[in-house]
């Protein structure tokens, strides 16, 4: 097969991008601005920007990744062919699109879901009703504009090719999970439409139609007959525990619970304290590839859940042990630039961006709510954020982030998965973190310290009851 002289071109100038996004992480070295004595021969310098984060210098870069995102985001009907809108909604066409982004962001994709918790956790920590309108505007254009689609698959049978499939007929746990949890975040809070109808489409996938094993555990049928992935745990769990706070029924949670102790059982490794990404009914004795972001979603679930789950629960301290297990063995694989590999336990990995912004996100949120000490683990986060602040672009591009990634069998694989400005799935990751960064900053369970050139998190007195370093 030839590849003509431009595509070559192409191929070479998206090869370059992704080498330059995976590998350019910072201009250090860097020195830190809060040690005063510029002439202390004992303080080092610094890949990253090593320093109590300042919270306007967070809001900042929150609010240049939000306006990024706006403009990747339109929310208009086009036809497929001349881009001309569409005005007519009376009679659907069968050429009628969502107006793609220029990035290829999907506006009901599951990552989608993340940034709308990004901009409610933004929403929550600044007060800032900007970030709150983005999701809004995201949500009215679905109550708006649904039942054209639904017209239009009606009259031409489009299916795949509906914009409004996942919505319409959802048939993985990708279509229903991440964005049927987003839009019952955004209910309970009272921003948007009442999407309840289409809560109850995505939640009986999730909670009824979705492919499990024997067990009950949520599973695919790829890309072996019966896989379990890590990423599902988010893509499915967090739905789950919003159906049992949105409906109080309880057995909701306890379907929640047991996905979580069960795809544990199957993935976590208890000697390495971390996750593989996937196992195989038909090869379970395969061996383990421990892929960051697959990481990164499982502790991101298990956060999700501990935040709704009743503390009554039977399930809430296993959970809550479970995730503390889960943390302790990715802190101790956090680089020396605050961020984390692409492949967790392999240190010629690239350092990938999304996993280490749900990592830096999960641990200041644990921080916050008292699941851990803040001793360490506040150091911990603050350190990651260090590193992801080399991520963010002069526009507001998210660098540095492995673009989508199937469950595989060998290393090559993960080692060259390529990174991209344009993958989705570090954008929701940069906006938790940095808002969950602004609350810890101004948490009064803590002091925030600075000696001996590096930071010290130390407890109030009587703070942290029943947390544990």
């Amino acid at each position: 097969m030839h590849l003509n002289t431009k595509l070559l071109a192409s191929l070479g100038a998206l090869a370059l991008a992704s080498t330059l996004s995976a590998t350019a992480h910072a201009d250090g070295p860097y020195r830190n601005p809060d040690n005063k004595n510029k002439n202390d021969t004992s303080e080092g310098t610094y890949p990253v920007p090593y320093k109590k984060p300042v919270q306007a210098e967070i809001v900042e870069a929150l609010n240049k990744i939000r306006t990024y995102m706006e403009k990747q985001t339109p929310t208009r009907v086009v036809h497929k062919g001349t881009g001309a809108p569409i005005t007519d909604f009376k009679t659907p066409v069968a050429d009628a699109i969502v107006e793609e982004s220029p990035n290829d962001f999907g506006l009901q994709v599951y990552e989608m879901g993340v940034v709308h918790a990004g901009m409610l956790n933004a929403l929550d920590a600044t007060g800032d009703k900007h970030f709150s309108d983005f999701t809004a505007r995201h949500l009215n254009f679905f109550a708006d504009k649904l039942p054209y689609f639904r017209a239009q698959e009606a009259k031409f049978h489009l299916k795949r090719n509906n914009s409004f499939v996942r919505f319409l007929e959802p048939d993985s746990l990708d279509d229903a999970g991440s964005m049927c949890a987003a839009m019952m975040r955004a209910r309970r809070a009272g921003i948007g439409p009442d999407l309840s109808s289409q809560i109850k489409v995505c939640g009986d996938w999730v909670s009824k139609r979705q492919f499990r094993l024997p067990d009950g555990t949520l599973a695919r049928q790829r890309p072996q007959a019966a896989s379990l992935w890590a990423d599902d745990m988010y893509m499915g769990v967090p739905a789950l525990a919003e159906l049992g706070r949105m409906t109080g029924e309880r057995a909701y949670y306890d379907d929640a619970v047991r996905n979580v102790l069960q795809m544990s059982g199957y993935l976590f490794n208890p000697q390495l304290n971390i996750y593989t990404h996937g196992w195989n009914a038909n090869n379970p004795d395969a061996p383990q590839f421990y892929w960051g972001r697959a990481n990164g979603w499982s502790v991101l679930t298990m956060s999700d859940l501990l935040d709704v789950l009743p503390k009554d629960h039977p399930g809430y301290p296993k959970v809550l042990a479970q995730l503390r297990a889960a943390l302790h063995g990715i802190a101790q694989l956090q680089s020396g630039t605050g961020l984390w590999h692409q492949m967790l336990d392999r240190n010629d990995s690239y350092l990938e961006t999304s996993a280490s912004a749900i990592f830096t996100y999960v641990i200041a949120h644990a921080v916050n709510q008292g699941w851990v000490s803040p001793t360490t683990w506040g150091s911990i986060a603050q350190a990651g954020w260090s590193g992801l602040t080399t991520r963010i672009g002069p526009n507001g591009e998210v660098e540095g982030t492995c673009v989508g990634t199937t469950f595989a069998s060998d290393q090559v694989y993960y080692y060259n998965r390529p990174a991209s400005n344009a993958a989705l799935h570090g954008y929701g990751p940069m906006m938790l973190a940095g808002a969950e960064m602004i609350k810890m900053l101004n948490n009064p369970a803590f002091d925030i310290q600075y000696k001996l050139r590096t930071y010290h998190y130390v407890p109030k007195a009587a703070a942290q009851a029943g947390a544990r370093p």
